[in-house]
């Protein structure tokens, strides 16, 4: 197993199904890539959707909701492949995503993970912005090799928001070094139920990671 797709959902049966798309539908040898979907918990109808998906994908089924954090070190744990990415419940991806990113890891043996740009989406998909994913990193669509992710003790369970901030801190901390790809293979779905919304909830975590680093 090269690559573990990690998708950890909560109460997203609008999106999951087409980010689990997107991640089944990579140009890869479907015998070398794995997509795991951490149900973290959800009361909606999310847990209908991945039956539906039950023959390809592995499921996590948390009884309770822990937390992005939490649902993502357990998909991370459960994994086989020599490299991780996660990709959010809300989002979708490009069909050379895992080709490209590790192809590139590969080929640089000093590279310890692999990022690149990304592309702002509306609810309809439709284009809105191309953003440098060097210069305004995000959570997802981030290539890591596994065993330097259980080196930094993988996402801090901590951060409910801010904990790919956290992590990346963490994680060039110990002189990881971590490229940007300059292709917009990742797809972020800006709408009104992203966390980034919720201005009082990043105002908290904002401060807690400046505390936690001595920004």
């Amino acid at each position: 197993m090269e690559v573990s797709i990690i998708i950890a959902v909560h109460n997203a049966e609008r999106y999951i199904g087409r980010a689990i798309r997107s991640a089944l539908d990579q140009k890869f040898d479907k015998n070398t890539f794995e997509v795991i979907v951490v149900n973290d918990g959800s009361t909606d109808n999310t847990s209908k959707i991945l039956d539906y998906y039950s023959n390809r994908i592995k499921i996590i089924n948390l009884k309770k909701n822990k937390g992005l954090p939490y649902a993502r070190n357990e998909g991370i744990r459960s994994s086989k492949g020599r490299f991780i990415v996660c990709l959010d419940a809300d989002d979708y991806i490009h069909t050379d995503l895992i080709y490209i990113e590790s192809m590139f890891l590969y080929l640089n043996p000093h590279w310890d993970a692999v990022s690149c740009d990304y592309t702002i989406v509306n609810e309809y998909e439709e284009h809105m912005k191309r953003v440098d994913g060097g210069e305004e990193s995000i959570a997802c669509g981030v290539m890591f090799r596994v065993e330097r992710l259980i080196d930094i003790g993988l996402y801090s369970p901590e951060f409910e928001a801010n904990e790919e901030k956290d992590l990346l801190i963490r994680f060039k901390k110990k002189k990881n070094v971590v490229k940007n790809i300059e292709l917009p293979l990742y797809r972020y779905r800006q709408h009104s139920s992203n966390m980034s919304k919720k201005k009082d909830v990043i105002k908290k975590y904002d401060k807690m990671l400046k505390q936690k680093h001595k920004l």
